[in-house]
């Protein structure tokens, strides 16, 4: 069997929660503290309540995105598609103020 195989083993690492709790547990770490967000006291499943961790702001910026759609108008295809034939219909029933090519052509054609 190899020697020094296995890492040193710490008996008294100290856990401390944000909600304040704190235990003495066993590991790996060399350390003396580590900090962590959430615990037994405060998890939503073992308190039956929910709590919202957000650590790197994820709800706050999905919140904001929300606000933003809100205030943004949304139009279904259907009412671009009505807007857009009834532009269409407008451009076609208004006589054109400039000439195209074809018509030029054609005047053309017709004063020779």
């Amino acid at each position: 069997m190899k020697k020094d195989l296995h890492p040193k083993y710490n008996n008294e690492l100290k856990i401390t929660c944000s909600c304040g709790n704190s235990f003495i547990t066993g590991s790996t770490l060399m350390e003396e503290s580590v900090s962590v967000d959430i615990c037994s006291k405060c998890h939503p499943f073992y308190t039956g309540e929910q709590k919202i961790v957000d650590t790197d702001n994820v709800v706050r910026k999905f919140e904001e995105r929300l606000e933003k759609s809100k205030k943004m108008s949304f139009t279904s295809k259907k009412e671009k598609m009505a807007r857009r034939r009834a532009k269409m219909e407008q451009m076609s029933s208004s006589p054109a103020t400039a000439l195209s090519l074809r018509d030029m052509l054609a005047n053309a054609k017709i004063s020779k």
